[in-house]
C-alpha cells in the first residue's frame, strides 16, 4: 500500500525524492503512477512517493522539488472525485505566481479523444502549476484511449523523455537511469499486500457473518486497491421490487426499467444519482478468502493492466509462457498485449487460464487485480412522486470484441438477472448528480436520446408533482431512438404529459418532440428536431430557460451544442463565435449542464 501523506512528508528531503500524485477514476491513472514509482526506483530514485491526490497536503506543495502529476478526465472534462479538493485549493486567489517557484513538474494526462473536453483535468492543472511558478521537466504527456495501444501508446515516448530530463536535471536523484530500461534488469520486489491466512474454524463466527452489508464493509475495507475509491459502507440495502423489459423482445437492444424499495424514506429532493456495488466501513481482521475475493476483486470482468504480464512472468514454470509474458511486458510487445487484452476484453480468470502454468500468489493477486467498484446510474424518479423508491433506467451492457467474442456488463447483467418476485438485497450509495435540480419557476430544454431520458422522466415527474401545489414553467423536450415500435422508451409515460395538462402539453407552453433514426430513409436525430423547433427554444432561452443534455458521450452532445448554436445564430442573428460565447455564458451561470456517458 502507499504511504500516507505524513508518511511522505517524513520522508528523505524533498530536494532527493521524486513525487507521484494521481487523480483516477477507474484506476488507469493509478496503474499509470505506480509505473512511473516503479521506474523511478529501479533508476535509483533515493525515495519515491505515490500518493492519491486526495491523500496529499497541497499547502505542501511548495516545499517538493520533483512532482509527476498524473490525471484523468471523466466525463465532460470533468477532474476525478479524488482531484476536486485539491483543484479547489489550486485554484485559491491568494497564491501567487511565485508560490511553486522552485517546483519541478510533469504532468501525464489519460483521456479519450472521442471526448470535446480531452485530457481536459491535464491540460488545466498543467496551465495552473505553471501559473503558480513552477517549471515543466518535460511538456504534458496525453494518452488517449482511441490510440492503438491505449493510453500506454503516449505513456512510453513520454517516460523516456521524463527520465532523460530528470537526470540532465539533477542526476542524484536518478543515479541508475540506465537500469530502467534494461530488461536483463528486471527483478521483483516484494508485494506490498500481506496476507495472514486462518483455518477455517478460527474465523469469528460472530453477528457480522450473518449480516450481508457487515461483511461487504468489512472485506472492502481491508482491500488496498480500494483505498481511494470508496466513501463509506452502502448506505441502503435496497429490494428490487420491479424488472421490466423497455425494448421490444426482438430489438437488440435490452433497456431495462428497474424499480428499488426501502419500507423507509430514504432521499431528499435534490438527489439524482445512485451508484451500485459493494463499500466498506467496519474493520473485522478475518474474513473468508472466497468472500473477500467476491466483494473486493473484479477477477470477471475487468482486463489487468500491463504490470500484472510482468509478474506473472516471474511464477510461470512453463518456459514459453515465461517468454509470452515477458514479451507481453516489454515495449516491443505493446501493442500485442494491448489487441490480446483490453481491445479483446480479457479478464484476470481469463488472461490466467490462458498461461496454467504461473502460480501467482494470492498476494500479488489482491495487490494487481483491478478492485470491483461502484456503478453509476442516473435515477429516473422523482421522490415527490415515488418517496419509497428509486427508478433506474439500465441499458444492458454487450458487446463483441474483434474476435467476436460476446462480452456482458458486470453490474448490468447481474441487475436483468435478479427475479423482483424473490429475495434479493442491492447494496446502494446515493449522490448528487452532475445535473442540478431545477427550480419549478425554471423553463426548461431538456435533450435525452436513448437512456440520456432517465434524468428527464424524473424532472418530469418532479414537475408534475409541484404543478399541484405552484405554477412551474414550461418544458420542451427532445427524445431519439432508432424506431418508433422497438424503442421509445416509456412512450405512454411522454404522451402522457404531452396531452391535456400535462407538463410538456401545448397548453402549458411545453413540447414533446421525438426523433425516430431508422424509421424513414434519412436519418433524423435530436439535433434536427431542435433545429425544426428553432423558435420555441429561442423564446425559452430568452425567457431564463436551463438547458440538460443527457446520454452517450460519442458525437450527441457536440451535434446537440452545434444545433444550439445554429438556433443562436438563425434567431438572435450572430455569428457562430457569439453563439458559442452566449452558451459558454450560460454554462457559468449553470443554464447549461450536460451528463454524458460511453
Amino acid at each position: 500500500m502507499a504511504p500516507s501523506a505524513a508518511e511522505a512528508d517524513s520522508a528523505a528531503s524533498s530536494s532527493g525524492r521524486l513525487l507521484v500524485l494521481y487523480a483516477s477514476q477507474t484506476g488507469n491513472a493509478m496503474d499509470a503512477a505506480e509505473r512511473v514509482g516503479r521506474e523511478a526506483e529501479r533508476g535509483g530514485c533515493p525515495a519515491v512517493d505515490v500518493l492519491s491526490m486526495d491523500g496529499f497536503d497541497p499547502s505542501r506543495l511548495p516545499s517538493e522539488r520533483f512532482v509527476v502529476f498524473v490525471v484523468s478526465t471523466t466525463g465532460q472534462g470533468d477532474p476525478p472525485d479524488s482531484m476536486k479538493g485539491f483543484w479547489r485549493d489550486m485554484l485559491r486567489k491568494d497564491l501567487g505566481a511565485q508560490w511553486l517557484e522552485g517546483v519541478r513538474h510533469a504532468v501525464f494526462g489519460l483521456g479519450d479523444s472521442g471526448y470535446q473536453k480531452y485530457n481536459f483535468a491535464a491540460k488545466k492543472l498543467d496551465r495552473r502549476l505553471s501559473h503558480l511558478g513552477a517549471e515543466r521537466v518535460v511538456e504534458i504527456g496525453l494518452g488517449d484511449d482511441q490510440h492503438p495501444s491505449g493510453y500506454e501508446g503516449a505513456l512510453d515516448p513520454w517516460l523516456l523523455s521524463l527520465w532523460k530530463s530528470l537526470n540532465e536535471t539533477n542526476q542524484s536523484l536518478l543515479p541508475r537511469v540506465s537500469d530502467i530500461n534494461d530488461p536483463n534488469l528486471s527483478t521483483l520486489g516484494d508485494p506490498k499486500v500481506h496476507v495472514i491466512y486462518y483455518s477455517s474454524n478460527e474465523v469469528p463466527q460472530d453477528s457480522i457473518l450473518s449480516d450481508p452489508q457487515k461483511i461487504m464493509n468489512s472485506a472492502r475495507t481491508m482491500s488496498p486497491a480500494l483505498q481511494f475509491h470508496d466513501d463509506g459502507g452502502p448506505p441502503y440495502m435496497l429490494q428490487m421490487v420491479a424488472n421490466q423489459r423497455l425494448t421490444e423482445e426482438g430489438s437488440d437492444r435490452d433497456v431495462r426499467h428497474f424499480e428499488l424499495e426501502d419500507p423507509s424514506s430514504i432521499r431528499g429532493k435534490s438527489v439524482d444519482k445512485i451508484s451500485k456495488g459493494s463499500a466498506v466501513s467496519s474493520l473485522m481482521d478475518r474474513i473468508k478468502l472466497k468472500t473477500f475475493v467476491a466483494l473486493t476483486m473484479d477477477i470477471a470482468s475487468a482486463s489487468p493492466r500491463r504490470y500484472f504480464f510482468e509478474v506473472m512472468s516471474f511464477f510461470s514454470t512453463a518456459e514459453h509462457e515465461k517468454e509470452k509474458l515477458q514479451y507481453f511486458a516489454s515495449p516491443e510487445g505493446r501493442d500485442d498485449l494491448y489487441q490480446y487484452n483490453q481491445k479483446e476484453s480479457r479478464t484476470v480468470l481469463e488472461v490466467l487460464e490462458d498461461f496454467p502454468s504461473v502460480q501467482m500468489p494470492f498476494e500479488w493477486l489482491v495487490q494487481l487485480t483491478p478492485p470491483l467498484k461502484k456503478r453509476a446510474f442516473s435515477i429516473s424518479s422523482s421522490p415527490l412522486a415515488h418517496p419509497n423508491q428509486i427508478h433506474l433506467t439500465v441499458s444492458i451492457v454487450s458487446w463483441l470484441t474483434p474476435f467476436k467474442r460476446t462480452r456482458h456488463g458486470l453490474c448490468s447483467t447481474w441487475l436483468a438477472g435478479l427475479n423482483p418476485r424473490k429475495d434479493n438485497t442491492i447494496p446502494c450509495w446515493i449522490h448528487q448528480g452532475s445535473l442540478p435540480p431545477p427550480h419549478p419557476s425554471v423553463a426548461l430544454v431538456l435533450i435525452g436520446p436513448g437512456t440520456g431520458c432517465a434524468p428527464f422522466r424524473a424532472f418530469v415527474e418532479e414537475r408534475a408533482a409541484q404543478t399541484v401545489a405552484e405554477p412551474t414553467a414550461p418544458v420542451l423536450f427532445f427524445f431519439g431512438c432508432r424506431n418508433q415500435d422497438n424503442d421509445f422508451l416509456y412512450k405512454d409515460f411522454w404522451l402522457t404529459h404531452a396531452q391535456d395538462e400535462g407538463v410538456l402539453s401545448s397548453k402549458k407552453g411545453g413540447g414533446l418532440f421525438v426523433a425516430f433514426s431508422r424509421d424513414q430513409p434519412q436519418k433524423v436525430y435530436v439535433q434536427h428536431k431542435i433545429k425544426e423547433q428553432s423558435a420555441r427554444v429561442w423564446n425559452l432561452l430568452l425567457s431564463g430557460a436551463a438547458v440538460y443534455i443527457a446520454g452517450s458521450s460519442t458525437k450527441m452532445p457536440a451535434d446537440v451544442t452545434a444545433a444550439l448554436e445554429e438556433v443562436i445564430c438563425k434567431e438572435h442573428g450572430v455569428k457562430k463565435e457569439d453563439a458559442s460565447k452566449w452558451l459558454r455564458d450560460l454554462e457559468r451561470v449553470g443554464r447549461f449542464n450536460i451528463e454524458a456517458w460511453s
